[in-house]
């Protein structure tokens, strides 16, 4: 014989009628107590629409940390001279503009390259001033492997650097410091070491401010390389930069650049060929502890809306005792009582997460429609918003479902 705390097991339609009653007996608690439940409800729909912008946030952030690492350079490769052996006998071993020649030829994804010679210099900007300034010599693919912005004119070409044509292009702040403005610029005359006049193509910036971390600087000049060859007594070059295809032939081109500089140069001499394929991978780390920090904010306000229907369940069954007592007078057993205490704790926190989803979707889809802003979504932060507003619902409404079960019927008929 089946005690007054077992469920009825005669057959299945006992049990759907049993449920069915529960969910009627909590949408009648629902709509006597309106107002207290809705604003539990409420809690609840902010706390999971938290968890969903949040994510979205964390994903925006992600993706425009990492746009802007890449902006820095399409697929780019660098590499620089380390030094030689320890001994003091050893003389150094650069990087030559035939090192460039050599991994055209033998590194087939290498689609740009530009060998770099950095020159500081003194120039007069006007007023009867002078600034220092960098001058760098480079290639015309640099500014397809570095992804500048040419502001105004245009970026020296082939036939300038085979000319060797006294040409050049200075940055944005370069240009604002001589000549107030941008487009003035252009046409007009530097003169560099020994009064030697460049003709100024272009200004440019980066793509990304660097802060100056980079090899640009603030007041930075652009020359062609074969010109800046009559500026240094050697044919050493400072970097070379190189631009590989595909987004998937950096790190392979990496270790294939660097097993032929190592080939054309002594045993004992060190270089650094780097990417920013780790750089991306820090930065893409850092955004996602960010978000977990932010979403873990999240489920501080999800359990805060759980403590809050578990306030509201224990008020509801205090006001309920009578109700309580004449079910269980009529044949209603504990586990039935526990579970419409139970299932209103549940309806509660489910009501407020499926409307804390349509929230929380809402606003990301609302800047797609509205904006060409194209905010990421995660379908899973909605799946593990209503998970977690359910399982909040069930873990917070056991106490206050318990209670009710524990009543004793008489007392519960004695209730004032």
């Amino acid at each position: 014989m089946p005690t007054c705390d077992a469920p009825t097991l005669t057959t299945s339609g006992r049990l759907t009628l049993g449920l069915s009653e529960t969910l009627n007996f909590a949408y009648d608690a629902f709509c006597s107590n309106k107002v207290q439940f809705s604003l539990t409800a409420l809690a609840m729909a902010v706390g999971t629409a938290s968890v969903i912008l949040v994510a979205t946030i964390g994903l925006t952030g992600k993706q425009y940390i990492l746009r802007q690492l890449q902006s820095i350079g399409t697929n780019m490769i660098y590499a620089d001279y380390q030094g030689g052996s320890q001994r003091i006998d050893s003389t150094p071993d650069p990087m030559t503009v035939d090192d460039v020649r050599a991994v055209r030829e033998q590194v087939s994804s290498v689609v740009a390259a530009s060998p770099t010679v950095a020159l500081n210099d003194r120039i007069s900007i006007g007023g009867g001033k002078q600034s220092d300034i960098l001058v760098l010599g480079v290639d015309p693919e640099y500014t397809r492997v570095r992804n500048l912005k040419i502001l105004a004119g245009r970026f020296f070409d082939s036939e300038d650097s085979s000319a060797h044509n006294k040409v050049g292009i200075i940055t944005e702040k370069l240009a604002l410091k001589m000549f107030g403005s941008v487009q003035p610029s252009v046409g007009n005359i530097i003169k560099l070491s020994g009064g030697l006049p460049f003709t100024i193509d272009g200004v440019f910036k980066e793509s990304v401010d660097t802060f100056g971390q980079s090899e640009i600087q603030e007041d930075t000049m652009l020359i062609p390389y074969t010109v800046s060859r009559f500026f240094t007594p050697t044919s050493a070059v400072y970097q070379i930069y190189f631009s590989v295809a595909t987004p998937q032939d950096v790190i392979p081109a990496t270790e294939a650049i660097k097993r032929v500089l190592q080939s054309r140069h002594r045993t004992e001499s060190v270089y650094s060929v780097q990417n920013l394929t780790q750089l991306l991978t820090v930065a893409g780390k850092i955004a996602d502890a960010l978000t977990l920090i932010l979403m873990l904010v999240a489920f501080v306000t999800l359990l805060v809306s759980g403590i809050g229907i578990m306030n509201i369940m224990l008020a509801t069954v205090t006001s309920r005792i009578r109700e309580i007592g004449i079910r269980k007078a009529i044949g209603a057993t504990n586990r039935e009582i526990r579970f419409q205490f139970l299932a209103e704790a549940i309806v509660i926190s489910v009501t407020g997460g499926i409307a804390g989803i349509v929230a929380g979707l809402a606003i990301p889809y609302s800047v797609r429609f509205f904006t060409d802003f194209r905010l990421p979504i995660s379908g899973l932060s909605a799946i593990i918003a209503i998970v977690v507003s359910s399982v909040v619902g069930i873990i917070f409404g056991t106490v206050p479902a318990s209670r009710a079960s524990q009543l004793d019927p008489v007392e519960s008929l004695r209730y004032e």
